[in-house]
């Protein structure tokens, strides 16, 4: 242990435990530099002042120094040295946050003014998201048996102590450090203790404690921005400070970027010379800097939030726009039609098959955008933090929600993200959409932290609403506005359904047929992927013609195909007979214009979105689109309560001619309040403690999975760097194997080939699909 080292020898190259403390204060004092536009709206986004930068910046820099610490011991220095893995004792993070609880280092620290010892232990404890009270990843739970060795008398440790001391303005810590560390002496076990009392003590004041609760949430997310920075630049052989000039203090969006790089692109490509602004879509420039676009289907909500978002940028100076959709699909669709269309090098499309679909798009023409061409594209880095940090340069994002707002339950490459969703405008599309945890997740954001938000959606339960409002968000068209909004107007009351009401499937299947011999375009909805497998092979045997199937159970690759053929066979201006069959999946992510919806009952928000895929864009003249509606064989996969409102629902709106709006009223009057959503998510929460959560609801249902014939592929583009995502399909559990080879990545499963169809998707069935 004569020479530390804060990471494995990469490539000839070692990293001293004493450089990378010593760069990671570098990193925090240059990513939040006084008077730089990321140092104010990072501040500005955890609701502090700029009177508190300086006490922020110096526990930040002290918290950098401190953090990685307790890699001065003998198991890690063993294990960044060893020829093969050699698992550690003890996580090096633990180790540092039980050394600043010590009494020597806490009243040593204590002198300092400024200084928070809580918030700093909190910052190092947590930065790696692996430390828990109880579970899995318990803080100093021990990994291995035995003593290990403290060399925090070593240069690295007393030289970085010495610029403690300077920064925080106190002299030199004059104590000796203990040499050795076991939870069997009862010194140390004395010192963990405390280190978990301290915890609740922390937690329990920062309940009422709002401002100290926000130092901490800044300090937390701040110090693993820093610990990326100094990681990445030094992996990348980069200047920290040029760098962070480069991508992280660019000047801020001007007023006129929007619309020059984003707007008036996007109008140029609809081919329309004529084209004016909807009322709606200037009104919604003028909503201010939090939102609530509610409006229907067809009426231009996206064009809307992107002016809200040329306005927020002429109103405050931000770096970025960020537009959230709730899929993958939805936002691969928002990069292709908007984002990508912006100035080489400005745009990102983010989501967890990102380079996959961006790769698609460069190898096709007719899809490259703008900022495609002429460019090569490679697939990402796969750590989130080099990951993230890419995206820090750039200008505009058509991203999923979890990529952004994935910080809230404690994601990394959400948190790493946090520093440019701070310094942007962000748009949240299909609100209604999300899921109980989404939903948490959102108030949680919108509750904690500032930043100019729009949401947008066509419909919302109104307690959802009332809890919007409740945080700031204006919701736009009030009543008061429709006066002057009369092509909005004559959107939503336009008379685009008329529902049929028939006993079941059979019955639709007679309707389905006759509108198939008027030359009617039909698309039908069931509730799960076997039902829509088997409908979808008898429609084709009935009807004697193509009939396309979208659901998620297909490969990628082959789901990219479904989608492309279900949008080809049903685009504007086609004159000839189409038939879909598909499950909710199409409730966001199929962009459609039917004659005829046919479709189970479901939730009542869930028939809205998929009534929306009919009549979609309104015009006046056009005969309404036929509803055909039928209650399924069972619940599965909702409940029976949403089954009873959807009774309610479907049984309200009758057979006479129905508009957006009457739907949008009747939606409100059959659905009960829901309770309101806690005020309780994994990153505002945590205090001492730091440990991932999820997003999103989690039925633990399904699994990521590649079909046993495509194994050897997979790993071949692995060894190539290529993006795999086209492999991948998502498969019940129990219809998916460990790999037995051992060589594909631990989350990855294997399904038989032999029940996959190109055109159907995977074939497996289970006891609750039949």
């Amino acid at each position: 242990m004569n020479q530390l080292l804060a990471k494995s020898v990469r490539g000839g190259r070692a990293l001293t435990l004493q450089q990378h403390l010593d760069d990671t204060e570098v990193a925090a004092a240059e990513l939040f530099r006084t008077g730089t536009r990321w140092a104010s709206a990072f501040l500005r986004f955890f609701r502090l002042s700029l009177a508190d930068h300086p006490r922020f910046l110096l526990n930040l820099r002290i918290a950098a120094l401190f953090h990685d610490l307790g890699k001065a011991n003998s198991g890690f220095q063993r294990a960044v040295t060893a020829a093969q893995f050699t698992a550690q004792p003890y996580r090096h993070e633990h180790l540092s946050a039980l050394l600043l609880v010590t009494p020597q280092v806490r009243t040593w620290l204590g002198q300092a003014s400024g200084v928070d010892v809580d918030v700093v232990t909190a910052a190092v404890l947590g930065h790696h998201l692996k430390a828990e009270e109880h579970g899995e990843r318990q803080v100093l739970a021990a990994a291995t048996r035995g003593a290990i060795t403290l060399n925090l008398q070593a240069v690295d440790v007393t030289a970085t102590l010495a610029r403690v001391a300077e920064l925080a303005g106190i002299a030199a810590l004059q104590v000796e450090l203990p040499d050795g560390f076991s939870l069997e002496n009862p010194v140390w076990r004395a010192e963990a203790d405390r280190l978990f009392e301290y915890a609740a003590t922390f937690a329990s004041k920062t309940k009422v404690d709002t401002p100290r609760r926000a130092l901490c949430l800044a300090m937390k997310a701040g110090l693993i921005a820093a610990d990326s920075v100094a990681s990445a630049t030094f992996r990348e052989q980069l200047p920290i400070k040029p760098w962070l000039d480069g991508v992280a203090h660019r000047p801020a969006l001007q007023a006129g970027d929007v619309n020059r790089d984003i707007l008036e692109r996007r109008i140029a490509e609809l081919g329309n010379p004529n084209f004016q602004y909807h009322e709606f879509q200037n009104g919604a420039a003028r909503l201010g800097r939090r939102g609530l676009l509610l409006a229907g289907c067809g009426a231009g909500k996206t064009l809307a939030a992107w002016r809200w978002a040329e306005a927020i940028a002429a109103s405050e100076p931000i770096g970025r726009v960020i537009f959230l959709y709730p899929t993958r699909g939805t936002a691969t669709e928002g990069f292709r039609d908007y984002v990508g269309h912006a100035p080489e090098g400005t745009a990102a499309l983010a989501h967890g098959s990102a380079a996959y679909e961006l790769a698609a798009m460069a190898a096709n023409p007719e899809e490259r955008p703008a900022s495609l061409r002429n460019k090569t594209i490679l697939p990402d880095e796969i750590e989130d933090r080099l990951f993230a940090l890419g995206l820090w340069g750039k200008r505009y994002f058509s991203a999923t929600v979890d990529q952004f707002l994935g910080f809230v339950e404690n994601q990394y490459r959400g948190l790493c993200l946090l520093p440019a969703l701070a310094d942007s405008a962000v748009i949240l599309d299909e609100v209604h959409s999300y899921d109980r945890s989404m939903w948490r997740s959102l108030l949680a954001f919108l509750r904690h932290f500032d930043v100019p938000v729009l949401c947008m959606t066509a419909t919302m339960p109104a307690e959802r609403r009332h809890e919007l409002e409740a945080l700031g968000l204006a919701t736009y068209p009030r009543e008061r506005d429709r006066a002057d909004l009369a092509d909005l107007e004559l959107r939503e009351c336009l008379p685009r359904y008329q529902q049929v009401a028939v006993a079941g499937a059979d019955e639709a299947l007679v309707l389905v047929r006759a509108a198939v011999a008027e030359g009617l375009r039909v698309l039908w909805v069931v509730n799960t992927v076997v039902r829509c497998q088997d409908l979808a092979q008898r429609l084709g045997a009935e009807l004697a013609r193509e009939v396309t199937v979208y659901h998620s159970r297909f490969t990628l690759e082959d789901r990219k195909g479904r989608h492309q053929a279900t949008i080809a066979a049903f685009r504007p201006g086609a004159h000839n007979a189409a038939v879909a069959v598909s499950t909710q999946v199409c409730e966001m992510s199929l962009d459609l214009d039917v004659d005829v919806l046919v479709t189970e009952h479901a939730p009542v928000p869930s028939l809205v979105q998929r009534f929306g895929r009919a009549h979609r864009h309104g015009r006046s003249g056009r005969p309404p689109a036929r509803l055909v509606t039928y209650a399924p064989e069972g619940p599965l996969p909702y409940t029976k309560d949403d089954l009873v409102h959807a009774a309610r629902f479907l049984a309200a709106l009758g057979g006479e001619p129905a508009s957006q709006r009457r739907m949008a009223e009747l939606m409100l009057e059959v659905l009960p309040a829901a309770p309101a959503a806690a005020d309780w998510a994994k990153f505002t929460t945590g205090g001492y403690f730091a440990s991932p959560g999820a997003l999103r609801d989690e039925d633990g249902v399904a699994t990521q999975a590649v079909l046993d014939s495509d194994v050897e592929r997979f790993l071949s583009m692995r060894r190539r760097g290529e993006a795999t995502d086209g492999l991948l399909l998502s498969v019940p559990k129990n219809l998916a194997v460990a790999d037995p080879t051992e060589r594909l990545p631990p989350w990855l499963r294997v399904a038989r080939h032999e029940h996959y169809d190109p055109l159907l998707g995977y074939l497996g069935r289970r006891e609750r699909d039949q």
